[in-house]
């Protein structure tokens, strides 16, 4: 297992990086009562995440109090070079698990700045192309009665920075075929673990409702769990969980990839399972039957969910390795080679959830949750 501070070269070299232990000398130095806010969006994408820091000079209640900002658009590829002021609007707010105190991590979406400031007032900002957050919380806003609660399932695979490998992983070369990592304890099959509880610890401690992690069926392979979350929350705080994976990793100079398949082959791929329910689904009695309905409106609008579940998902969904054929729609309970499944008690207490496993790891939260919100509660 690679050490905080050192990182394995392509010929199993241990080189230095920069030395983890001298930051910590700095981050309880007294702040002079001000904040630091790092702003944190989605990239031109869809899939990179960027930030940057405001430093703030008066006390943060909600995410009402923060101020919408502006960057570049022209170098995350979301405008271009005459025109490239793209807005960033708070929507979120989280404590900063990196610089613990007061200073918070907040997710924005992006705007086109307004064209006429009258007053000094920002109005008429128009969503760019890539701010998927917004038809989401249109969805959610029209879908609220129903409370639609989601828990997403987010398997993604550690690498070696520099040879793209998975860690733990022979030189060019592949460990024992998949069996004994999924769950696992142990040297040589839990791959990385100090990253993964370091992740788990982040996110417990920024406010993110994490509810679990574990080894998945590949080596160098993980998973962690955000929900369950009701409506717009749960995009919010599963792009957030990512960005703090990605910062931890960075630490150690480790890649987080989301790719679906990331080792072609007999090797599982990584899913961004979405687990469902609704007042409807939970209610006592009726809510079996309200989830075979929903089902039934899920197959219609297959073709539409598939294409917007994430690139690359064809790799993944090959009716092979735990998943269904992204060709044809199928669902079963227990059955983790369909479309979707139902937990065995569902049927017995006539309520509760499904999961939809056709979502790949490089999943859009907030597309994937919209979608399933304008099928099963917005659709006829």
């Amino acid at each position: 297992m690679a050490q905080p501070g050192l990182v394995y070269g392509t010929m199993g070299r241990i080189e230095p990086l920069l030395e983890p232990c001298i930051l910590p000398r700095f981050l309880d130095l007294d702040q002079d009562g001000k904040i630091m806010a790092e702003y944190v969006w989605v990239g031109g994408t869809g899939s990179d995440l960027r930030c940057k820091t405001r430093v703030l000079t008066k006390e943060v209640k909600s995410v009402k109090d923060l101020p919408i900002w502006n960057y570049d658009g022209s170098s995350t590829g979301q405008a271009p070079g005459d025109d490239s002021e793209v807005f960033l609007k708070p929507c979120a707010m989280f404590r900063d698990p990196f610089r613990p105190g007061p200073n918070l991590l907040v997710m924005c979406d992006a705007y086109e700045p307004p064209r006429d400031l009258p007053d000094g007032k920002h109005v008429d900002m128009k969503p760019i192309p890539t701010n998927t957050r917004y038809a989401c919380a249109l969805a959610m806003e029209k879908a609220a009665k129903e409370e639609p609660w989601f828990g997403i399932e987010q398997e993604y695979t550690l690498l070696n920075s520099t040879t793209k490998w998975p860690l733990g992983w022979p030189t060019s070369g592949y460990p024992g075929p998949q069996g004994p990592y999924y769950c696992s304890a142990g040297a040589g099959a839990a791959i990385a673990r100090d990253i993964v509880e370091a992740h788990l610890k982040c996110c417990m401690y920024a406010g993110i409702q994490i509810s679990g992690i574990n080894a998945e069926v590949m080596p160098s392979q993980w998973e962690f769990q955000v929900g369950p979350c009701v409506g717009i929350d749960s995009g919010d705080q599963m792009w957030m969980a990512r960005y703090i994976l990605q910062r931890v990793a960075e630490l150690y100079n480790v890649e987080a990839t989301f790719d679906p398949k990331p080792i072609p082959g007999d090797w599982n791929g990584a899913g961004g399972h979405c687990n469902y329910s609704t007042n409807g689904t939970r209610a006592a009695n009726t809510g079996w039957d309200t989830i075979q309905k929903m089902i039934a409106k899920l197959e219609k609008r297959h073709a539409v969910h598939i294409a917007g579940y994430g690139e690359g998902n064809e790799r993944r969904l090959t009716g092979k390795h735990e998943t269904s054929s992204m060709d044809t729609f199928s669902w079963g309970v227990a059955n983790r080679g369909a479309s979707v499944r139902v937990g065995r008690s569902v049927p017995v207490e006539k309520c509760g959830y499904f999961e939809d496993r056709r979502p790949s790891s490089n999943l859009d939260p907030y597309v994937v949750t919209k979608l399933l919100v304008e099928t099963t509660l917005l659709s006829d």
